[in-house]
């Protein structure tokens, strides 16, 4: 069902209650002008539906086309007698770490608004049970809708920026724990954060546009919307500013963790040059023994042959030369190494 509620208000009280559109249409023109609006609520209507709400009040085509593709950014344009508003309200999911970004229409004149949401988040029927018991508040028109739906989007973007302030404060700790999957968090959160903040910074602009409509006009019903606006308009603007510095904090905490995982990589270096360096030294004063140890082996070798024609053999000093010459060799062998610092 598109038309998810459909209501004519009078003096601010809901007076009518048509069941179809064309009723709607018929219930305003026998209401009186000035004193009664009506209030059309469709989700995700049809072309149909669209195109029957824009040639009863004369929507403007280009904000009908933008209605029947959705996809807008933020922003307030007008057509005439007609405003056109784009809001992107938005939830944060915990488990999955995402902002979910939804959107709504908002049509505009002196006796009608309508709302077009795009995906059933934020339910607008607690928008319009809250106006309807401030009926001196609805008594304002469409534009005390306009501040109420406001108002709704903008108090739902704190528990958003809860949800990523918890998530800063893990990837912080993430960090300086030396979590290898931190760089990766960060740039999701990141990428979160961005799409946040499109969502959420061309409402500066859009208050400014109320603030000039409302400084233009003039009227007496005006003042009270003022100043309900300018309370919106400050909550926002406070949105803003933590939604920056989340963006900041998270590029400081990433060029922190790159400092971190360079500093580990070069402690790792330092480490593993070390343990080269050592090993080395063991390898030095391994081979110098092998070395001292081949030499007496060379000696003893070469008289184990055995050969037939061996003078020294049958030599009387020839066993005492024999161990002389093994121990001179390796003594000479170990001062040369012990010189070159390898024993």
């Amino acid at each position: 069902m598109t038309v998810v509620d459909n209501a004519v208000y009078v003096d601010g009280k809901r007076g009518a209650e048509p069941t179809s559109l064309d009723q709607t249409y018929a219930a305003l023109r026998r209401c009186p002008d000035g004193r009664s609006f009506g209030w059309i609520g469709l989700l995700r209507p049809t072309e149909d539906e669209i195109t029957s709400v824009a040639k009863e009040f004369g929507l403007h085509d280009l904000a009908v086309e933008d209605t029947v593709h959705a996809h807008q950014r933020p922003k307030l344009e007008r057509y005439d007698d007609t405003v056109f508003v784009v809001l992107r309200p938005a939830r944060y999911v915990d488990p999955v770490e995402v902002v979910e970004l939804g959107e709504i229409h908002l049509f505009l004149g002196a006796d009608f608004v309508v709302t077009v949401r795009h995906a059933d988040e934020p339910d607008l029927a607690e928008v319009r049970h809250r106006l309807e018991d401030d009926p001196e508040l609805l008594a304002h028109g469409p534009f005390a809708v306009l501040y109420a739906v406001l108002d709704k989007v903008v108090d739902d973007y704190g528990p958003v920026l809860d949800g990523l302030q918890d998530d800063i404060d893990q990837i912080e700790v993430q960090v300086f724990e030396g979590d290898p999957t931190a760089s990766r968090r960060i740039y999701q959160l990141t990428r979160e954060v961005i799409a946040f903040q499109r969502a959420v910074e061309p409402l500066r602009e859009l208050f400014g546009e109320l603030r000039f409509r409302f400084s233009k006009t003039g009227t007496d019903t005006d003042p009270e919307l003022r100043r309900a606006l300018r309370d919106v308009a400050d909550h926002a603007l406070r949105v803003l500013e933590r939604t920056d510095g989340f963006r900041q904090l998270l590029a400081n905490i990433l060029t922190v963790n790159s400092t971190l995982v360079a500093q580990r990589q070069n402690d790792e270096m330092t480490r593993l040059t070390e343990a080269g360096y050592v090993q080395n030294e063991q390898m030095k004063r391994v081979s110098s023994w092998a070395a001292i140890l081949f030499a007496p082996t060379l000696v003893a070798g070469v008289y184990g042959m055995n050969f037939t024609h061996m003078p020294e053999l049958d030599w009387w000093f020839g066993y005492p030369m024999a161990i002389g010459l093994m121990l001179l060799l390796g003594l000479v062998l170990y001062l040369i190494f012990k010189r070159r610092g390898w024993l």
